[in-house]
């Protein structure tokens, strides 16, 4: 139970942190077209690391396919791993080049807003995940 809740408030404040820190860049991102000063490789692991979904989902669904494969073969756990990390890179690849090809067609103005809902519902989410571990806790 405590480590539901750990998680919950080190994942959800992760959260909130990320959409506080898009809320300020967003001007500077819209207009100079310049990244975060951290690296975005560097901040999607971390919030994928410090995510308490994700972990929760690794401990539990994660756990149970990776020993279900490695019954299989230590060939199909290897084959499991590099599907998943494959699939993972395709579709973020193919995410990230969509909204570099496209972003042009926005204007500043909207891309603006963009930015202000995506961090408004990063500190909404970060504040369910703390707000929902804090009450299971409780």
């Amino acid at each position: 139970m405590i480590v539901q809740l750990v998680l919950s408030v080190v994942g959800g404040g992760m959260i909130i942190w990320m959409g506080a820190g898009l809320f300020r860049a967003r001007s500077e991102l819209v207009r100079k077209g310049r990244d975060t000063t951290y690296n975005a490789f560097v901040a999607g692991i971390l919030m994928s690391g410090l995510n308490s979904f994700f972990l929760v989902w690794w401990v539990t669904v994660g756990s149970l396919l990776l020993m279900n494969f490695l019954a299989f073969s230590p060939q199909g756990l290897a084959l499991f791993i590099i599907v998943h990390w494959l699939c993972d890179l395709v579709w973020l690849s193919l995410v990230s080049f969509s909204i570099y090809k496209t972003h042009s067609f926005l204007s500043q103005r909207i891309q603006e807003w963009i930015f202000i809902a995506c961090s408004l519902g990063l500190v909404y989410f970060g504040g369910y995940f703390i707000f929902k571990g804090v009450i299971s806790y409780l």
